[in-house]
């Protein structure tokens, strides 16, 4: 199902959208601003992510989630002449939750008021950088409010968790043991910030009459198979304020983002 859909978005990107022309690179954008959709779909591999699903790790452990969140900052973006646009501030952090998916699986990131331009390549943190940190709770704005909604701080530590997946998992031993990964940072002492960046497949035009809306799959089975495979059994079913393990998780978050496709409406 989730080939079928990214075969059509494919086709309908190259049908409708494709690459920039020469009178969009030409065009006079000054003054000129726009929205950029970002859709993130999380999947575990190249199936879409379910909950209550059980998904089998490189292992043969197994899980299954019944929370699964992250918080997303500082989103930027660079143009064909290498400019950087970086969203405002006070504005720029949201939380990413799979409960707030649409029927297709997106969960859907709105920028407004984007410097119209031709877009080559998106940069963005996971979780909460220190510059923002050390702001305090007054320099948070609405966003400490929210993520103590989403249950997205820490109970008995300072700082917020940038990572929330919840659910149990299953061994060659055990059978539906509790699952807990979140991962973030504690104050100013541990500090598990990281950025991706990402090239788009083609141009995304911004512009006052476009809403070009940019596709980032989220593959989570990356969180436990990515850059370092973690077993549940070594200690890896409870990932809370670890010194030695967040690192790990926050590495391995790292590299589960990708760009899809991109429509240019």
């Amino acid at each position: 199902m989730k080939l079928l859909k990214y075969t059509f978005a494919l086709l309908a990107c190259a049908i409708l959208t494709n690459c920039s022309s020469d009178d969009d690179n030409n065009e006079d954008l000054t003054g000129q601003s726009g929205e950029l959709i970002l859709k993130f779909d999380n999947s575990v591999g190249d199936q879409d992510f379910i909950f209550g699903t059980t998904y089998t790790k490189s292992n043969g452990e197994s899980y299954q989630l019944s929370t699964l969140k992250y918080i997303i900052s500082n989103v930027r973006v660079k143009d064909v002449d290498g400019n950087i646009y970086t969203y405002p501030t006070s504005d720029n952090v949201f939380i990413v939750n799979e409960e707030d998916g649409n029927n297709a699986g997106e969960i859907w990131v709105t920028l407004n008021d984007i410097d119209a331009a031709n877009y080559t390549e998106i940069t963005f943190g996971i979780g909460i950088d220190q510059d923002r940190f050390l702001l305090g709770a007054d320099g948070q704005g609405d966003f400490l409010d929210l993520a103590s909604d989403e249950g997205m701080l820490w109970s008995w530590a300072t700082g917020y968790r940038f990572v929330r997946f919840d659910g149990t998992f299953s061994t060659d031993t055990v059978t539906d043991e509790p699952l807990a990964i979140h991962m973030g940072s504690v104050g100013s002492s541990l500090d598990n910030y990281k950025e991706v960046s990402l090239t788009f497949p083609n141009t995304v035009l911004v512009r006052e009459n476009k809403s070009p809306e940019v596709h980032i799959t989220a593959d989570i089975s990356k969180v436990f198979d990515g850059t370092t495979s973690v077993n549940f059994a070594d200690g890896y079913d409870q990932v809370h304020t670890d010194a030695n393990e967040t690192p790990v998780i926050a590495s391995n978050v790292q590299t589960m983002f990708d760009v899809h496709h991109v429509h240019n409406d």
